[in-house]
């Protein structure tokens, strides 16, 4: 959890935990030789809020450590996921950017084994799975919660021992909230009716649980890296691929992806439910939103990504030459040469040869338009460009990013994908163009 010489935010709130923390944490420091930092997150949502900001001032002044305030604005109106939710999402976000502004290494919340039950408590009466069964975890990326298998009253046994005071927070009060009513009456019913030390067994029950995901989670890293193809519209895999894979490792490779691209990785059982739904024979298409990303899927394909990719924007490509696509993290080079008897028209997709005397040297790429109709090489009529691309099975996200090359308003050439009829290189050409997307279309990468 912590191997020494670590800068550590640590994250209080005024509560008794948090307070504890704070002075464990700064009793290490000789040892560990740790430097800590305290981080107070004022949500401006309780009148105490001020006094609360307050206090870890004081305390910081006292224990001679520096001190970072953050005021959030929580939002309150759907879409959300609920009040506590989204001031929780607020708080760390706000954590993790005073971690990067100081360069913590680790940031430290004050969860206790007390926490811990009423986690696995609530996840239990609301039907979670094994992650939610699994509780809080004592290490995850830069989180960590050294008190986590300290009891609270452990812990204010500490500080009146070391003469700290704490701020009792009146939300903690509040019946509304299903952590208050599990924490207030729940647990203490089946300590008095079942068994003294149910706290400790369900801490020790999520430490069994949790051993078994972080299995899960290796399973998911790995087939990530072997399955995974990541470019501007995200992670992209075959759903053939995904679903070759036993069911759990194929969410959590998905789950992988999001926690690559920033998600918490944390999702409610709806989330859980969709995300499989996603992975089923039988859907051609479908979309869940979660922490800013989402994973859609579109036919044999299947993406985690930062919601709507950016479309490909109109330029100008003078041949020969190279032009960079940015936004989908390609480019296209042009090459012109004299025509030998030996020449054979490249039979990859992502190269295409054309007469260069029957093109002008100014060409324009594009993204597809509504309406736009294509005559492809040995086709006998038109064809509409979106059920090419269709047929050609690429995925909705990309069909708009796919390059089409035009010359004096034909299409000449869909990127990757089918040339038209103009330009071909014949017995009469002495001059040929040959132009190459630099990087697959998602349709030929790997996958079924």
């Amino acid at each position: 959890m912590l191997r020494g010489g670590e800068t550590v935010l640590t994250a209080v709130s005024g509560g008794a935990d948090s307070v504890a923390l704070a002075d464990v944490l700064v009793s290490l420091v000789p040892e560990l030789d740790l430097k800590v930092h305290l981080v107070h997150v004022n949500h401006g949502l309780r009148p105490e809020a001020d006094a609360e900001q307050l206090s870890v001032e004081r305390l910081a002044g006292d224990l001679g450590v520096p001190c970072h305030v953050e005021r959030v604005t929580v939002r309150r109106e759907p879409p959300w996921e609920g009040l506590e939710a989204e001031a929780r999402r607020a708080r760390y976000g706000a954590f993790r950017a005073v971690a990067e502004r100081i360069g913590a290494q680790r940031i430290a919340t004050a969860h206790t084994a007390d926490d811990q039950a009423e986690t696995v408590l609530m996840r239990l009466l609301e039907g979670a799975g094994p992650r939610g069964l699994a509780g809080i975890a004592p290490v995850r990326g830069l989180l960590i919660r050294p008190l986590l298998e300290a009891r609270r009253t452990d812990v204010e046994v500490h500080l009146r021992a070391r003469g700290l005071a704490w701020m009792e927070d009146a939300s903690n009060r509040d019946p509304r909230f299903l952590r208050n009513r599990v924490r207030h009456d729940v647990l203490p019913f089946l300590e008095r009716t079942v068994d003294p030390g149910i706290a400790a067994g369900l801490a020790r029950s999520a430490g069994l649980v949790r051993a078994l995901m972080d299995d899960l989670e290796g399973a998911g890293a790995r087939e990530l890296a072997r399955l995974g193809r990541q470019g501007g519209a995200g992670w992209v895999f075959g759903i053939a691929d995904l679903r070759a894979l036993p069911r759990e490792i194929a969410a959590e490779t998905l789950r992988a992806a999001a926690l690559s691209l920033g998600h918490s990785g944390a999702m409610r059982g709806a989330g859980q439910r969709a995300l499989r739904r996603l992975l089923a024979p039988d859907i051609p298409r479908g979309l869940v939103s979660a922490g800013g990303l989402v994973m859609e899927r579109s036919g044999r394909w299947l993406r985690v990504g930062r919601g709507r990719v950016a479309d490909l924007e109109p330029r100008e490509f003078v041949v020969p030459g190279t032009l960079a696509l940015p936004e989908i993290g390609a480019a296209l080079e042009a090459r012109c040469f004299e025509a030998g008897s030996g020449y054979v028209v490249p039979r990859d997709a992502g190269t295409v040869a054309f007469d260069a005397d029957r093109l002008p040297s100014r060409l324009t790429v594009r993204a597809r338009r509504r309406g736009d109709r294509f005559m492809p090489w040995g086709g006998a009529q038109e064809r509409r460009l979106k059920s090419l691309l269709i047929d050609a099975r690429v995925p909705r996200w990309e069909r708009a990013r796919v390059p089409l090359l035009e010359a004096d308003g034909d299409l000449i050439w869909v990127a990757g994908l089918r040339r038209g009829q103009a330009a071909p290189v014949g017995p009469g050409t002495t001059r040929i163009l040959e132009v190459t997307l630099s990087v697959p279309l998602v349709v030929a990468a790997r996958g079924r």
